[in-house]
């Protein structure tokens, strides 16, 4: 029997990891959440999935469920995510620096085999290139949400380093799917269509990114586990794809056969980076399929 915890289990990634590892034999998930942004309701009410309510951020929060259950795998996932509101919160984001280091000491203290950690494209900042490369592309981390993710890494590296605990970090890029809120672009534009609601754009909407559909970035995730691959390692999750804000919203229009105005707002002061695209040959290489097209994910989400 593996005992795997998943912080941040209620979110977009953390409820659909849930619902993919519940799956595999001889498994019980334990799944903590503070429910600050994740929604309960999406954590699948299954026999092998225990629920709790709690702040990695709190050390006394989250030391009660390491010494109830014998974790032998970790997702931290946990993080306050959206542009908005990081940019909103710098010194809540700053906490999360505070979780990261609870679930390495918990884990080191409880001999858990291996942590896997929910970075995010958030670290290559105004890329020197593009694609981004794990191995190649320099990181760029200025917000304080990127500087979290980047010192994450840092600490997970380091616990591997001195202790032996092993990691796999999982670079994001723009993860959307089903349980999505509003806050993230996909969802935002696509219900602001089925409406026929005006979509805003901040700028000219010539800024690029890549959307990733939450099918492709967690079944990522679970062969990762499963297959022993990446072990202290780096991995781009996310779909190659590139297209500029734009282009998306007139896409998703048009799949919607909506009414809805383009309204174009003053640019972002900062966060709102020029480009965003990963190379993921090596993700692709573990799923050994097409990935999900923008089109197929709207579909699913529709």
């Amino acid at each position: 029997m593996n005992t795997i915890l998943i912080t941040g289990g209620a979110g977009n990634i953390g409820s659909s990891l849930v619902a993919a590892l519940a799956t595999e034999p001889d498994t019980q998930l334990v799944v903590v959440d503070n429910l600050l942004t994740g929604v309960e309701s999406h954590i699948p009410k299954l026999s092998n999935v225990k629920f709790i309510q709690a702040d990695v951020n709190r050390y006394n929060d989250v030391a009660p469920v390491f010494e109830r259950f014998n974790i032998n795998y970790v997702f931290h996932l946990a993080a306050m995510v959206g542009v908005k509101r990081t940019l909103a919160n710098p010194l809540r984001v700053l906490q999360d620096i505070e979780g990261i280091k609870n679930i390495l000491s918990l884990s080191k203290a409880s001999d858990v085999r291996r942590v896997f950690y929910s970075s995010s494209s958030e670290v290559y900042g105004e890329p020197f290139e593009v694609p981004q490369h794990e191995n190649t592309t320099p990181l760029n981390s200025r917000l304080p949400y990127a500087i979290v993710k980047n010192v994450g890494e840092s600490f997970f590296k380091s616990y591997q380093q001195e202790f032996g605990l092993d990691y796999t970090i999982f670079r994001f890029f723009n993860t959307y799917g089903p349980h999505q809120s509003d806050d993230f672009v996909v969802p935002r534009f696509l219900h602001a269509a089925q409406t026929n609601k005006p979509i805003t754009i901040h700028g000219n909407g010539q800024q690029t990114r890549s959307f990733c559909y939450i099918d492709d970035t967690v079944s990522t995730c679970v062969e990762a586990y499963k297959k022993q691959l990446f072990i202290n390692d780096v991995l781009n999750v996310g779909n190659d794809n590139e297209m500029t804000i734009l282009e998306l919203a007139n896409r998703i229009i048009a799949f919607t056969n909506s009414k809805s105005e383009i309204i174009h707002l003053p640019a972002l002061v900062e966060g709102d980076m020029k480009r965003r695209c990963p190379n993921n040959k090596r993700m692709k290489q573990v799923l050994e399929r097409e990935l999900v097209s923008l089109e197929n994910g709207l579909k699913l989400m529709s």
